[in-house]
């Protein structure tokens, strides 16, 4: 309802603008034609006053006498008044054209070299407007226009003016509601959408995108849609997850349960402290499992807290060959790290740390006996480049997009322990500081993977 509001205020708005501004420019328009009309009667009055002044100066009254009958009765000219006057002031010679007897000639005054007198009329709105010219001889040459026509003209032209400005105010009330409808009409499919997804509680639903004009309306729109598809995604990975952990959980809480069947079914106290211990564990595995979960969501979502601090890369690899480096002898693998400069990042040790020793952990995993793991720290442009490279047995193709999902785990990876959750969780901590991980691989022959991340500097 308030959007409706919002629509009516500025259609009326847009209305108003527009007649307002109609309205000014008629106006404008009238005053520049009346001044126009006006301008062009007294350059009437003038040129005619120059003329008869011309003929009388050269042939005398009786010569402008019969040049001022001829012109009247011809049409020639434009209907005027002529009237000349003695040195006191007595009528010479006066034209007056037929129905101007009402006007008032007796307010005209003496007034010369071109001064403009009015004489209205008695019985209508009208005005006889006279420019004067004292002629050498001393006689007084005046000569008279009626402003009917002009003000006949001025009346016609508000009348029409009249009409097109109802005219307008229609249109402009009538663009005013087609404007702000097709304006707001994003925003009313917006609302539409909303009421739908609080109605039914599905989030499938989008607003109809508009041909990209780059104004405020369509970037809200787009970012209200780019929203939406991020939360579709994160509920159907939420689901998608919880449908793995219930999955997974599954098994551990099935073991746990048979452990605790068999205890009670035993007399025998090794059975139970026995019992006790695989419960102990199977605990742990779950524990570990959500604590790991936890940890990707909140990377992911940015709330996870990093404390950060010059961390030398070289060094936390160093670290983590420390901690397998009894794993990779049980094997008989080779770990080496390439010879390099240190690349100093700003990180939090833990995490990054246990970001490479999963994907150390995963490189040992699935390199067979006599295999070789080989690491290597290098700068590339502003960016430090971790590399795991194995000679193991590779991964699918297939299953290569997959490998950063939350418990996923490929064909051949079910033989091995573990949760699903190793390289989800490195893709987690590295993007969480910035960076990126990229993985390739060749079946038969093993695996590369490279994590980047911003540097500080280089020692």
């Amino acid at each position: 309802m308030a959007l409706r509001t919002i629509g009516l205020r500025l259609s009326l708005w847009y209305a108003a603008v527009f007649v307002g501004s109609t309205v000014v420019l008629v106006g404008l328009t009238y005053a520049l034609l009346a001044s126009s009309l006006a301008q062009r009667d007294r350059d009437i009055l003038t040129a005619t006053l120059r003329e008869y002044a011309s003929r009388y100066e050269a042939a005398g009254l009786p010569a402008l006498e019969r040049s001022v009958e001829l012109e009247q009765r011809t049409g020639r000219r434009e209907r005027l008044f002529v009237r000349v006057l003695g040195p006191g002031a007595d009528a010479l010679f006066v034209s007056v054209p037929s129905g101007w007897e009402t006007f008032e000639l007796g307010r005209l005054g003496p007034e010369g070299d071109g001064a403009v007198s009015a004489a209205p009329a008695r019985d209508r709105d009208a005005v006889l407007e006279v420019v004067s010219a004292r002629l050498p001889d001393g006689t007084m040459l005046q000569v008279g226009k009626s402003n009917e026509i002009r003000l006949a003209l001025l009346r016609q032209f508000r009348v029409v003016v009249g009409w097109v400005s109802v005219l307008a105010m229609g249109v402009g009330l009538l663009g005013g509601l087609i404007l702000t409808r097709s304006t707001l009409q994003p925003l009313y499919d917006l609302i539409n959408v909303v009421r739908g997804i609080i109605r039914t509680g599905r989030i499938k639903e989008r607003v109809p995108a508009r041909a990209s004009t780059g104004d405020a309306v369509d970037e809200l729109i787009a970012l209200f849609n780019t929203m939406l598809d991020r939360m579709n995604g994160l509920v159907g990975a939420m689901a998608e997850s919880l449908d793995n952990v219930a999955h997974d959980l599954r098994t551990p809480m099935a073991r746990l349960r048979g452990t605790a069947e068999r205890a009670l079914q035993s007399s025998d106290p090794a059975a139970h402290r026995e019992a006790l211990a695989d419960c102990l564990e199977e605990s742990d595995r779950i524990l570990a499992m959500l604590n790991t979960l936890m940890d990707i969501s909140e990377a992911e979502t940015g709330v996870l807290r990093l404390a950060r601090e010059p961390v030398g890369l070289r060094a936390l690899v160093e670290e983590a060959i420390g901690l397998y480096e009894h794993v990779a002898e049980a094997k008989r693998l080779t770990v080496t790290l390439a010879p390099g400069d240190e690349l100093t990042a700003s990180a939090a040790r833990d995490r990054l740390r246990q970001a490479f020793a999963n994907l150390l952990d995963n490189a040992i995993k699935y390199t067979s006996e006599g295999g070789r793991v080989e690491i290597a720290v290098a700068p590339n442009g502003g960016e430090a480049v971790v590399t795991f490279a194995d000679t193991g047995q590779g991964i699918p193709p297939e299953e290569l997009p997959r490998i950063w999902d939350r418990l996923y785990r490929g064909d051949r990876s079910r033989s091995e322990r573990g949760l699903g959750l190793g390289l989800s969780l490195v893709k987690a901590y590295v993007e969480a500081h910035g960076g990126r991980v990229e993985a390739s691989s060749e079946p038969g022959r093993g695996s590369v993977f490279t994590v980047r991340l911003p540097f500080l500097s280089r020692l």
